[in-house]
């Protein structure tokens, strides 16, 4: 049947349910419970009110049977024509699968001793004009479902689940960083300069000021300059945005945590990090093992870690003292890469990519050791200036945290961005941030860092298999036209 003769037989029924006088768009409507709770606490011949969206209808006789969905449960309404009258058993005739109502009535449980609400008094408060996809049973096309967001959610119940684990998650993350005194703040999303990290920023034209603003790529700099401002423990859950490539691991807009402290390092970052995932995989899932694709994930701490430096020079003989022309020959030499000029930081962070890929590593490593030239804004070692106090974190072949003993020193640091402006050859829109020095020549404590992907972390603790499936509404491109498939159910 197609949509558009369903929406005309649904506003049909729209229109004969007006004509008896009933508002088929209520408002307020109050409950005695969720559908979970009425559950847990079933008691047979207790008065209940409940509602919700009716998920499934058969008819037999003089009895409905309905299915009533909210998004704690689901629980079956029993509407008897003697219960309650012709006239409301009419109604519920013109009642379909998708519309909203609010019910009154009793449990009780039937011969098959199926816990059901005994309904006297139903409520019309939203009727739906448009069919739920499939004949009811589930949205599986994922291109409708990511487009359609709003049926995904009516149809698939363990697409709900997901986020609300996620929300579950971001609170948690909360929770963890407030009981050790990280203090949750906010910082511009709309930037006078792009900063913070290296990415292609979006950009725009602010008109009350006459001036370019980009959506930011990262808040680092601000938050540091809260470590000036005497904030020794920060930390912002927020948007970042960068335009670039997307993919099952990459979306433009996603949610990054960055977490400050004053008078730590990278060390006391790798401690945080170690104990914030942990201690989510075993809140989910009642232990350290969790399973992702398929495979087994091992939060147990303490996670192992690997040389960076060590890698690289055992794969392609690369110092951390050679030049940029040095490293890129003797990756040549190994491996077919992309013609270009110069070994930029993107260049380097893929060949970590692929050596993960091929190790297949599901258990979270810490690769820690990298090159100075990669980490403008990380302190060097100071037995080995080449090497910053730096790591990052993988789990499952997935970057998820990336952290620095940050670089107070206001001279070396403005030395270091000039020279990571020169090696950007990725986006060409970046300026040194004169203020964040400035902020820095105040005095900066010695402190570490941390930033963690939380879509990617949500991937990974919920078992899905990209990152659109994390974020409620991802960025699609345009629909020229409709598939066949969204024209039939």
């Amino acid at each position: 049947m197609e949509i558009e003769e369903i929406k005309q037989i649904r506003n049909e029924k729209l229109k004969n349910l007006k004509a008896k006088g009933l508002k088929p768009y209520g408002g307020k409507f109050i409950r005695t419970a969720s559908i979970s709770d009425t559950l847990s606490n079933f008691e047979e011949e207790k008065e209940v009110i409940v509602a919700g969206r009716i998920m499934a209808s058969r008819t037999h006789g003089k009895v409905i049977f309905m299915d009533l969905v909210d998004v704690t449960g689901k629980i079956q309404l029993f509407i008897k024509l003697n219960n309650v009258g012709e006239e409301l058993f009419d109604i519920a005739h013109h009642l379909d699968i998708g519309d909203i109502i609010g019910v009154e009535g009793q449990l009780f449980k039937t011969k098959t001793e199926q816990e059901s609400i005994r309904v006297f008094k139903i409520t019309i408060l939203s009727k739906s004009l448009m069919c739920l996809p499939e004949k009811w049973h589930g949205l599986k096309n994922v291109e409708i479902r990511y487009r359609q967001r709003y049926v995904d959610l009516i149809a698939n119940e363990e697409v709900r689940d997901l986020f609300v684990k996620r929300s579950k998650i971001v609170s948690m993350i909360r929770s963890f960083l407030d009981k050790r005194n990280f203090l949750e703040v906010e910082t511009p999303m709309l930037q006078p300069m792009a900063g913070g990290a290296r990415g292609k920023p979006f950009k725009s034209l602010h008109n009350a000021y006459d001036m370019e603003v980009f959506l930011r790529i990262a808040p680092e700099l601000y938050l540091k300059r809260l470590l000036v401002g005497g904030l020794e423990r920060v930390y912002e859950m927020n948007r970042n945005f960068r335009n670039e490539g997307i993919s099952t691991r990459h979306n433009p807009e996603f949610t990054m945590m960055e977490v400050y402290e004053a008078y730590a390092d990278y060390e006391d970052m790798m401690k945080l990090t170690e104990d914030l995932v942990s201690f989510l995989a075993k809140e989910l899932h009642g232990s350290y093992k969790v399973m992702y694709q398929g495979k087994e994930i091992d939060f147990t701490p303490p996670w192992e870690r690997r040389s960076f430096t060590k890698i690289v020079k055992d794969m392609f003989d690369i110092n951390s003292t050679d030049d940029a022309k040095a490293m890129l020959e003797k990756v040549k030499a190994k491996r077919k890469v992309a013609a270009v000029d110069t070994l930029t930081r993107s260049a380097v962070m893929k060949i970590v990519e692929d050596l993960l890929d091929e190790e297949s590593t599901m258990n979270p490593i810490f690769l820690v050791d990298y090159f100075t030239f990669l980490s403008p804004l990380a302190k060097a070692r100071e037995d080995d200036p080449s090497v910053a106090q730096r790591f990052e974190c993988f789990v499952a072949g997935m970057e998820i945290g990336n952290a620095y003993s940050e670089l107070n020193d206001p001279i070396e640091q403005r030395q270091r961005l000039i020279e990571d402006l020169k090696d950007d050859t990725e986006t060409g829109l970046r300026n040194v941030d004169e203020d964040f020095l400035n902020a820095l020549e105040y005095g900066m404590p010695p402190a570490g860092g941390l930033g963690i992907g939380i879509d990617r972390l949500v991937m990974l603790l919920t078992d899905a298999p990209s990152i659109r499936d994390v974020i409620l509404f991802p960025l699609l491109k345009p629909q020229a036209k409709k598939d066949k498939g969204e024209n039939e159910l």
